[in-house]
């Protein structure tokens, strides 16, 4: 499991607390007091959470958070506030947030949300490889990136992550259900060609032959994987 976890917070005595209390449980933690670097340094670490306060000087949580999942970047984020408005609830999750937590909040409710957050992220198969090759295909996970015959496969962020997924779960037959809840976040399915057409997008930017393809496969009757 990543135990790097960088945290985004502007209140000094907040971040020594949480900072203190996280390296106590074995997290290794990384601190920001302010927003404006948040992006460029999540980019180029690897981090297995990021705790990230909504108001912040110089780039807020918000901006942040929307700013990562905009490049792909599927690292859960567990969102601070002082703000109780569901609104705001709702506009993190929407953006791409994990969880949220208002404060003020109890230490053993956070360090459980945590524990979720990174044994969520690992996935059934750990971390995982920083790349995989797969004939024509090349993706390298920690740059979130797509090469098909040595060029750029444009995905977004939803197909990366549903990509990702399949990967971290190849050779198991995946539900339409499973995979709403996984990537989507879904709790109840509003729709299953919400994966049906993500999975031919994929297959027209991965496979030679979408209409026959050699690396997502249809399981009739219950859903899709990524062959072994």
């Amino acid at each position: 499991m990543n135990s790097h976890i960088l945290l985004v917070e502007d209140e000094p005595g907040l971040v020594l607390t949480l900072s203190d209390r996280l390296r106590s449980e074995g997290y290794t933690v990384e601190a920001l007091y302010d927003g404006t670097d948040a992006v460029e340094l999540a980019a180029r670490s690897r981090f297995g959470l990021i705790i990230l306060d909504v108001m912040l000087p110089g780039k807020g949580g918000f901006e942040i958070c929307e700013e990562l999942r905009e490049r792909g970047f599927t690292t859960p984020i567990l969102m601070l506030t002082a703000r109780t408005q569901v609104a705001d609830k709702v506009k993190g999750l929407k953006i791409g947030a994990d969880d949220y937590l208002t404060k003020p909040f109890e230490m053993a409710e956070l360090l459980a949300r945590v524990e979720a957050l990174l044994r969520r992220g690992r996935g059934a198969g750990g971390e995982g490889p920083d790349f995989y090759e797969f004939g024509p295909l090349r993706i390298d996970m920690r740059r979130t990136e797509v090469l098909r015959d040595g060029l750029p496969a444009a995905l977004s962020t939803k197909e990366f992550q549903l990509l990702r997924y399949l990967l971290e779960h190849r050779g198991r037959t995946l539900s339409r259900e499973e995979l709403l809840k996984e990537v989507w976040g879904y709790t109840s399915a509003p729709s299953t060609r919400t994966v049906d057409v993500h999975v031919a997008w994929l297959r027209q930017k991965l496979e030679n032959d979408p209409k026959q393809p050699k690396f997502i496969l249809t399981v009739h009757g219950q859903g899709y994987k990524f062959a072994a």
